[in-house]
């Protein structure tokens, strides 16, 4: 659920933020899957300004996420749903019977007491997690593995999920959130469901202190600078004869940026063709 508050003030009046009544209460980070997480503010190791428009922000710690899901046929409880600053999705602690725990992303629907169990005889249920070709046609997933083992690389961010379109020739089609309809073997694995927190691209931040505790810094418009720190800078007034690129003059429009070494063959369907 988002909520608005009173304009009391000018950096009030545009915020809406999300109600984060799903998420357990007055709970602390487990110490021991958090892990120190340095900021390089855009410098390189020269000190030398390389990515722009960074800098500052809250001091954060890194969760350590479980994509691998590979210990099977072992049940887990979710202790708790908490928030992550490094992602937008929420994450669940689950307790492994064990004894050990860790951090998973936290599907939609997942409350604190559910049971989790991964493998590939798992049974259906939301928040599971089993490899592609024992998942019927139609499901849901998120967390896909693009090499079998590797950990899930695909489809991790808030309210997204992937649906299973078919299955043939040791692979499964899948139609990713993008539109892309994309073939993944089918001894990858995936987890069930739809991430939680679709509400986030609802959000507004509502002043820009907000985003300077998020760590960025102020964008400038590359027509509004000088012509010796952009391609597009310079000139009387808005020059009309810059071609939109970036900093390094790469075209960004019509120009396509996929590094070619990429392989394009487990692609059925681009997600810019209609």
């Amino acid at each position: 659920m988002v909520k608005t508050v009173k304009p009391t003030t000018p950096g009030r009046r545009g915020l809406v933020q999300l109600e984060r009544d799903d998420l357990t209460k007055n709970i602390k980070p487990l110490k021991s899957l958090l892990s120190q997480k340095n900021r390089s503010s855009g410098r390189n190791n020269q000190g030398h300004l390389t990515s722009y428009h960074r800098g500052g922000g809250h001091k954060q710690k890194y969760r350590e996420i479980d994509f691998k899901r590979i210990k099977d046929d072992i049940p887990a409880k979710v202790a708790s749903i908490e928030y992550d600053p490094n992602r937008t999705s929420h994450i669940a602690l689950v307790a492994y019977k064990d004894g050990e725990k860790k951090y998973i992303l936290a599907p939609k629907g997942m409350k604190q007491g559910d049971m989790v169990v991964s493998g590939a005889s798992a049974p259906l249920r939301v928040g599971n997690a089993l490899p592609l070709m024992n998942i019927p046609i139609g499901l849901d997933v998120h967390n896909i593995e693009l090499y079998p083992g590797r950990g899930g690389q695909m489809v991790r961010s808030a309210g997204l999920a992937a649906q299973i379109m078919a299955r043939s020739g040791g692979y499964v089609t899948l139609k990713m959130p993008s539109g892309e309809v994309r073939l993944v073997p089918e001894m990858c694995r995936a987890t069930i469901g739809v991430l939680s927190n679709s509400e986030n691209n609802l959000r507004m931040l509502g002043k820009a202190g907000r985003s300077r505790w998020m760590g960025k810094r102020p964008r400038v418009r590359p027509v509004h600078m000088n012509p010796v720190d952009h391609p597009m800078g310079g000139g009387e007034g808005r020059g009309k004869g810059n071609i939109p690129q970036s900093r390094t003059s790469v075209l960004s429009k019509g120009f396509k940026t996929r590094c070619k070494k990429k392989s394009t063959r487990l692609i059925v369907k681009d997600r810019r063709k209609k």
